[in-house]
């Protein structure tokens, strides 16, 4: 007789879409699919999809596109008619209030757990009542699992995000030297080069970066007398969440020393930008994980990267204190707010500082540049394993589960 599988219903970014938490949603459904233990339905989330018919990626893994995140009526229908032993639920709380504020409901049919970040410190009291409503709290942020475990220990852990081996890779020498002869020509095959994978948004500090490196560039040429240096932008210039890029660049005149990567490429095509790349960098203010660093970091290619949210446990070693590229001490702090998140700290790691990190890199002879490529390499392997992620959340799902089920205590109607 086949056994019972458990039902999943998931709520995040549509498992098959392009965006970090997209790609993390299916690279763990994928994983937890094959203990032959799970079965998942999710609402695929956007803002608007050019296609809403029902995606069967396999009878264990069918995604419905919805926009946005739900709603209530959605939701109950569809505890209703699906009858899930999880409702799993993966992005920032602010989308889901509607959810926390009917969890006595959802609580009547199954537990809710929670792939969980949050930027900085101090801790957020104001999101208490949605931890209190949540069965488990798996932060992908050592840094967001430090706040949270001394306040909700029987149920919060650290599980990271992860990757595939085979997706992110080290290339052979031959193979990088021709990737980069065709994509910047064969003129800059002895150029230095880096890259920055974000969105252009303003917490992202696009033009920041793009200043740290007209600083290198002028280091560069004052102490080697050239500027044989390629920046790779993977980011859409204009975007209306940031500032135009193009200006940025022209105003800085490093429009030669600037690559612009504007569209959406598949797995294979980032993996040739990590690995002709000598450096990746992110800058940002606030950052919950950073996938961009780690998915460099499993092609062997160091990061630049500010200590704060989960880009710290990436670019310092935790073990050793050393670091996997250049660590960016963070030089001002700033508390800030809003009517629904009131207060949080903003990171800012100076652009001087990148710019030497920068120079440090290039100024690595090919020995050390090499040491230093495994040890990233070592580390993110190590560090950010894919089947140990799948392995905790399936751990940690299956404890909740049954330690609900154990205490749950059910609405009885009455007629009087």
């Amino acid at each position: 007789m086949e056994k019972k599988k458990l039902k999943v219903l998931v709520l995040s970014d549509h498992a098959l879409s392009t965006s970090g938490v997209g790609t993390q949603t299916r690279h763990l459904i994928e994983g937890l699919i094959e203990k032959d233990t799970w079965t998942f339905r999710q609402f695929g989330a956007a803002l608007k999809h050019t296609d809403y018919r029902t995606t069967v990626v396999n009878e264990d893994f069918i995604i419905k596109p919805i926009d946005g995140f739900g709603t209530p009526e959605l939701l109950r229908v569809t505890l209703a008619t699906e009858k899930p032993d999880i409702l799993f639920i993966f992005t920032d709380p602010r989308f889901f209030i509607w959810l926390f504020e009917m969890e006595d409901e959802i609580h009547q049919v199954c537990p809710i757990v929670w792939w969980h970040v949050w930027d900085n410190y101090p801790y957020p009291e104001f999101n208490d009542t949605f931890y209190q409503a949540t069965d488990l709290l798996n932060c992908h942020s050592h840094m967001t699992y430090n706040m949270i475990r001394d306040h909700y220990p029987e149920k919060t852990n650290f599980i990271p995000h992860a990757l595939p081996t085979n997706i992110y890779k080290r290339m052979s020498k031959q193979a990088i030297m021709q990737q980069k002869s065709q994509l910047l020509g064969f003129d800059r095959l002895d150029y230095f080069v880096g890259i920055w994978v974000n969105r252009n948004a303003k917490r992202k500090r696009p033009s920041d970066v793009l200043k740290s490196w007209k600083l290198f560039l002028d280091k560069l040429e004052e102490k080697r007398g050239h500027r044989k240096a390629i920046l790779i932008m993977h980011t859409e210039p204009t975007d209306n969440e940031g500032p135009n890029l193009y200006k940025v660049t022209e105003m800085l005149k490093i429009q030669g020393n600037v690559f612009f990567s504007r569209e959406r490429i598949d797995f294979e095509k980032m993996n040739i930008l990590y690995n002709i790349s000598d450096f990746c960098i992110n800058m940002s203010y606030a950052e919950g994980f950073g996938l961009g660093t780690l998915e460099s970091m499993m092609t062997g290619t160091p990061i630049i990267a500010a200590k704060t949210g989960g880009l710290t446990r990436q670019v310092v070693n935790h073990e050793d204190n050393t670091e996997n590229g250049v660590a960016l001490d963070i030089v001002q702090k700033t508390l800030v707010g809003s009517q629904s998140v009131p207060y949080i700290y903003e990171d800012y790691a100076s652009c001087e500082d990148a710019a030497m990190g920068m120079m440090k890199l290039f100024s690595m002879n090919d020995y050390e540049k090499n040491i230093l490529s495994d040890k990233v390499l070592k580390y993110a392997k190590e560090e950010f394993s894919l089947q140990k992620t799948i392995d905790m959340w399936h751990n940690s799902m299956l404890e909740t589960y049954h330690n609900w089920k154990n205490k749950r205590k059910s609405w009885v109607s009455k007629e009087f």
